[in-house]
């Protein structure tokens, strides 16, 4: 059986360490050389860039998100072992690890971080398909004659590459689709490297539960388990037309998917079709001041998402939810297409003048959409707001400062509510 040392990047049979350098890192299966689709997930990525740039954070939780009545972006291991989780309200993650180091948000060194990983894994294939700044799916067929190596061998050395070079860490998975690429990558985190072969996918999926297929949510799982389905096996049982007139579309998927089958190619050109964020409150509010301040923050995610892609969008969107799960939507097209933090705020903002009134809120969410790339963005100006180039100018130049500075540089009043 071929086997890998991540360490030193030696091939030889398989053996519970490396001949070369003792490593216990070893990675081994017997498809290994022939499979080529692959996930990269890197580690608790936001957080992970914050401990590389403060050595002082080094041992210590740290959680990436808002204030106390925000939620966690993401959180370190150590944080993630007390029980912090992703979306957790952060009140709730400070009960479990009260010494969490909580920082707020630093995105443009994010996407720094993001494009260093992405210039890597471009020395190996163009087929790259992100799925935000810190994965990717990766398709290296046909890679091993222009490489001399073969996929996994690549994959082990760019995951190296990404923690002797960028200080951050990674995990592989390595399969024959997508769907157990992604599986795959979850299973030996952090800095891990797993393989699911074509010959034991079904055996090895029989026994996982169905919330592991990846956009089953908790409304889709709830409505499986009212079904008798809780594992793959389970769905395994179910005739393929059955699960159609059940579930419609998704019954069909879901059938492909209990036997590990999946068509979907790694599209490097799939088009983003919209760029938003969003925030949930603890407490439900209808704090004109609050609600004015998130909007701000939230625009300036949504802004920073579009410059670091290259885009700007025509249609500005509000998203508001209420107490009782009711969510408002408003929408407004923009004669001109924008990627300015300035234009999609007060926009977003004009747009809840209009039904702030109905609130309190429980979340709150602002977006772009209809995009274009961002040669076609704010060429027009506005002559009924005379001071928007000269708010224009200040943000282009506030960007150039946070980039050479960091992004605490320079912070607007609004965004301190």
């Amino acid at each position: 059986m071929p086997a890998l040392c991540r360490d030193c990047l030696a091939e030889f049979a398989m053996a519970p360490a490396c001949p070369t350098c003792r490593s216990r890192r070893v990675v081994a299966h017997a498809e290994m050389e022939r499979l080529s689709i692959a996930h990269m997930d890197c580690d608790a990525f936001f957080a992970s860039v914050e401990k590389r740039d403060n050595p002082d954070l080094a041992g210590k939780p740290v959680i990436i998100g808002g204030g106390r009545r925000g939620v966690v972006s993401t959180a370190c291991y150590i944080a993630r072992i007390r029980g912090v989780r992703s979306a957790m309200p952060m009140f709730q993650a400070l009960k479990l690890c009260p010494e969490a180091v909580v920082i707020k948000p630093r995105m443009s060194a994010y996407v720094e971080a993001s494009r260093a990983i992405r210039a890597m894994m471009e020395e190996l294939t163009p087929a790259i398909e992100p799925l935000s700044l810190d994965e990717a799916f990766l398709d290296l067929t046909g890679t091993a004659r222009l490489h001399g190596h073969s996929p996994a061998w690549m994959l082990a050395r760019l995951v190296r590459r990404m923690r002797d070079e960028l200080g951050l860490t990674g995990s592989i998975g390595l399969s024959h689709n997508k769907f157990l690429a992604k599986l795959a990558s979850d299973l030996d985190k952090p800095h891990g490297f797993s393989v699911i072969g074509a010959a034991e996918t079904e055996d090895f999926l029989a026994p996982r539960p169905v919330r592991d297929i990846w956009g089953v949510g908790p409304a889709t799982l709830a409505t499986l388990e009212t079904a008798g389905i809780r594992s793959f096996s389970d769905l395994r049982r179910w005739d393929r037309r059955d699960l159609a007139a059940r579930f419609g579309s998704m019954g069909d998927r879901l059938w492909h998917l209990a036997r590990g089958q999946d068509r979907r190619r790694v599209s490097a050109h799939s088009p983003v079709k919209s760029i938003s964020n969003e925030t949930t409150f603890f407490e439900d509010t209808a704090d004109p001041d609050l609600l004015d301040g998130h909007i701000w923050r939230l625009a300036e995610k949504a802004s920073g998402r579009a410059k670091a892609r290259g885009l700007a969008g025509r249609v500005v969107t509000l998203k508001l939810k209420r107490a009782n799960h009711s969510a408002l939507t408003r929408r407004h097209a923009l004669r001109d297409a924008t990627q300015l933090a300035d234009v999609l705020y007060r926009e977003a903002r004009a747009l809840f003048d209009q039904v702030g009134a109905q609130g309190p809120y429980r979340l709150i969410g602002v977006g772009l959409s209809d995009l274009v790339p961002d040669t076609a963005a704010d060429r027009l100006g506005d002559l009924l707001d005379p001071d928007a180039a000269r708010r224009s100018q200040a943000e282009r130049a506030t960007d150039a400062i946070r980039e050479k500075f960091g992004a605490d540089a320079i912070i607007k009043g609004r965004a301190l509510r």
